[in-house]
C-alpha cells in the first residue's frame, strides 16, 4: 500500500502537473470505485470545474475543486493515478477506472488492479470533519511533531508494541509496514519492543530515524515494493535504500546477522535478531 512518501510524491507531481487546469470530461469506467454518491451526480459535481490545490493528509489524496468540492482519493493497496498529456490508447489498462479529461487534452488515469481503493466526492467544509472521524494522528513531517509532541503519545500508549503501534494512524498518520520496519531497523529497537521500556535515547533515536527515512523516501519518489508507480508511471527509487524491509535470510547490512521475519499484529515484518534489541 503507498504510503506517507508515495503519496506525498503523487502528491507534488499532480500540483506540478493538473492545478488550475479544468476538468472537462470524467469517464467512469467502474461506478463502484466511487464510494458515497453515484456515478451520475460524481460526473455532474466534477465535471466544468478547476482544480484548485491538491493536499495529503495520512494516505489519503484530497483534489480540491473550484466548485466547494474535494475528491477524496485512497489509493489502498494496487491504487495508481497516472497523468498523460494526451490519451494513448496503449496506456489504458482493463484496471483503468476512471478518466479525467483536462481542458489541454491531458488526461489523468485512476488504475486500480484489486478495486480496493476509492474516491469519495466530499464537500470541501466537510474535510475535517472526514479526518476528526478517522481519527488520524499528527503527521509525522508536520511542524507540530516535535519529540516532546512524539513522547507526549508514546506515554499514552505505554503496554503498545513499537512497530504496530507506529501503523496506527490514530497514533501517527501515513506510516505503514515499509517504513514502520524500516524505522525500527534505523533505531535499532526490535519491532515486538513495548513502549514502557524504550529507553528515552531510544525514543530520540525513533523519532530522528522516521523523520530521516521518510524525507529521503520523498527524495527518492517513494518505495516501489509492490505496483506503486508514480504520476508518470515510474518506479519509486527508495528501494535500493531499504535496509530490512523485504530482506529475509539476507545479511543485515549493518552487523552482518542473518535477518529474519516474523508475522507480528498480522503482518510481516522483518528485523535483525543481533543489533536490534
Amino acid at each position: 500500500m503507498p504510503e506517507l512518501p508515495e503519496v506525498e510524491t503523487i502528491k507534488n507531481q499532480l500540483l506540478e502537473k493538473i492545478q488550475r487546469k479544468k476538468i472537462e470530461r470524467v469517464e467512469i469506467r467502474l461506478p463502484r470505485m466511487i464510494k458515497n454518491v453515484s456515478a451520475k451526480k460524481f460526473q455532474k459535481k466534477v465535471e466544468g470545474t478547476i482544480i484548485k490545490d491538491i493536499r495529503r493528509r495520512a494516505k489519503l489524496l484530497i483534489i480540491e475543486l473550484s466548485n466547494g468540492y474535494s475528491l477524496v482519493i485512497h489509493l489502498k493497496l494496487t491504487g495508481q493515478l497516472i497523468y498523460l498529456e494526451k490519451l494513448e490508447q496503449s496506456r489504458l489498462k482493463t484496471f483503468t477506472h476512471l478518466i479525467y479529461y483536462f481542458n489541454n487534452g491531458s488526461v489523468l488515469l485512476h488504475n486500480d488492479l484489486r478495486q480496493f481503493g476509492y474516491v469519495k466526492l466530499i464537500p470541501t467544509k466537510d474535510l475535517e470533519k472526514l479526518f476528526e472521524k478517522e481519527k488520524f494522528g499528527p503527521e509525522p513531517l508536520g511542524k507540530e511533531f516535535t519529540l516532546e509532541r512524539f513522547k507526549e503519545i508514546l506515554s499514552k500508549k505505554p503496554r503498545q508494541k513499537v512497530k504496530p503501534l507506529l501503523m496506527d494512524q490514530t497514533f501517527l498518520a501515513g506510516v505503514g509496514n515499509v517504513y514502520a520496519q524500516e524505522a525500527c531497523w534505523c533505531a535499532k529497537i526490535l519491532p515486538t519492543r513495548v513502549v514502557k521500556n524504550l529507553s528515552e535515547q531510544e525514543i530520540n533515536n525513533l523519532y530522528r530515524c522516521l523523520f530521516d527515512i521518510l524525507r529521503e523516501a520523498i527524495k527518492d519518489k517513494g518505495s516501489s515494493v509492490d505496483t506503486y508507480v508514480d504520476v508518470h508511471g515510474r518506479q519509486g527509487n527508495y528501494v535500493s535504500k531499504l535496509k530490512v524491509y523485504g530482506r529475509e535470510g539476507e545479511n543485515c547490512l549493518r552487523c552482518g546477522a542473518k535477518i529474519r521475519k516474523i508475522t507480528l499484529a498480522g503482518r510481516g515484518t522483518c528485523y535483525c535478531p543481533h543489533c536490534q534489541k
